[in-house]
C-alpha cells in the first residue's frame, strides 16, 4: 500500500510537469499569433485608398481591398462600396473632402494627371496616377498593386483570368481578315480620331481591326473629314464620352449636315456603330473581354 502510494505521488508529480511543460510552450505560440493578427489587422487599416475613378474602384474590389470614398457615378459599384462617401467627379474631385477624408494614397489615372497633379501636390495629398491606356499597361498596374497591398495571389488570378478571354479572342481573329476601321471618340461640343495608341485602338487590334490611322505617335488626333474619307475605312465606330446621350446626338447631326460622310462607304453600307461608353471608355477596364466580344461580333458578322 505504501509502495503504491508513493508511485501515485510520482505519477502526479510527472503528470503536473508535463502539462507545465505543454503548457509553457503552448503560451509563446499564442502570444507570436495574435501579435501577428494584430500586426496585419493595425497594417491594414492604416491602409486608407481613395478610388479616384470607377475602373479604379472595380480592381480595387476584384483585389479585395477596401476604399474609404470613390467618385460619383450612376454606375453600379461592387456592394462594399455602396455606402462609402463621395469625392465628386472624377475629373474634378471635391478636394476638400479628399483632403477631410486623411487618405494614406489616392488612386486616379494618368489621363487626369495634367489636371490633377497640381491640385493634389498642393494639398499635399499622396496620389498615384495609374497608367490604364492600354491593356498591357493595366495588366501591369494590377500586378504592381498586388505587390504593394499584399495581394499578389488575387492579382495573378485577375491577370491570368483577363489574358486567357483575350488569347481566346485574338485566336479567332488571327483567322480572319480584319476590316478597316475609323474611330471617333466624342466629346459635348466636338470629336477627335483615336489612333492605335488609344485604348479602344488597342481593343480594335486585339480584335483584328486595322486603325486606318496607324502609324500615329498620338492617341488622339484633330478631325479632317476630307482626309478621313480618303483613309476609306470599312467601319466606323462612334464612341461617346462625358454625356453620351447629347453625344450621339452630336454624331447624328454631324453625320446629317456635312455632305462628306454620305460619301464614305461605311456610311452607305450602313457600317456606323455605336459603342456603349462602360465597355469603351478612353482607358482600360476589367470589361475588356464584353468589349472584344462585341467588337468580334461587329467585325465579323455575315
Amino acid at each position: 500500500m505504501k509502495k503504491d502510494w508513493k508511485i501515485g505521488i510520482l505519477l502526479m508529480t510527472l503528470l503536473s510537469l508535463l502539462l507545465a511543460a505543454c503548457s509553457g510552450s503552448d503560451k509563446p505560440a499564442t502570444k507570436d499569433k495574435t501579435v501577428a493578427v494584430s500586426e496585419q489587422v493595425a497594417e491594414e487599416s492604416e491602409q486608407r485608398i481613395i478610388a479616384g475613378t470607377v475602373v479604379v474602384a472595380d480592381i480595387l474590389d476584384k483585389l479585395e481591398l477596401d476604399a474609404i470614398a470613390v467618385p460619383e457615378t450612376e454606375k453600379q459599384l461592387a456592394k462594399r462600396f455602396e455606402d462609402l462617401p463621395t469625392i465628386g467627379n472624377a475629373m474634378e474631385p471635391d478636394m476638400e473632402i479628399v483632403k477631410s477624408l486623411n487618405p494614406t494614397e489616392v488612386l486616379s489615372v494618368s489621363t487626369l494627371e495634367y489636371d490633377l497633379q497640381d491640385k493634389f501636390k498642393q494639398l499635399n495629398i499622396p496620389v498615384d496616377f495609374l497608367n490604364l491606356q492600354s491593356v498591357d499597361a493595366m495588366l501591369t498596374e494590377i500586378t504592381t498593386l498586388g505587390e504593394r497591398y499584399d495581394r499578389v495571389a488575387q492579382a495573378e488570378e485577375l491577370v491570368q483570368d483577363l489574358q486567357k478571354n483575350m488569347e481566346a479572342v485574338q485566336g479567332v481573329a488571327a483567322n480572319k481578315e480584319g476590316p478597316r476601321v475609323l474611330i471617333l471618340l466624342g466629346i459635348p461640343g466636338s470629336y477627335l480620331v483615336a489612333t492605335e495608341n488609344s485604348y479602344a485602338g488597342d481593343l480594335v487590334k486585339r480584335a483584328g481591326g486595322i486603325n486606318v490611322m496607324e502609324g500615329q505617335d498620338a492617341e488622339y488626333l484633330s478631325s479632317n473629314t476630307e482626309h478621313l474619307h480618303s483613309s476609306n475605312p470599312d467601319i466606323i465606330l462612334r464612341l461617346s464620352h462625358g454625356m453620351p446621350d447629347e453625344v450621339v446626338k452630336m454624331f447624328d447631326e454631324e453625320f446629317k449636315t456635312n455632305d462628306i460622310w454620305k460619301h464614305f462607304d461605311a456610311v452607305k453600307n450602313g457600317k456606323v456603330y455605336d459603342l456603349e461608353e462602360e465597355l469603351f471608355g478612353t482607358t482600360a477596364s476589367l470589361q475588356v473581354p464584353q468589349a472584344l466580344g462585341q467588337l468580334m461580333e461587329i467585325f465579323y458578322r455575315k
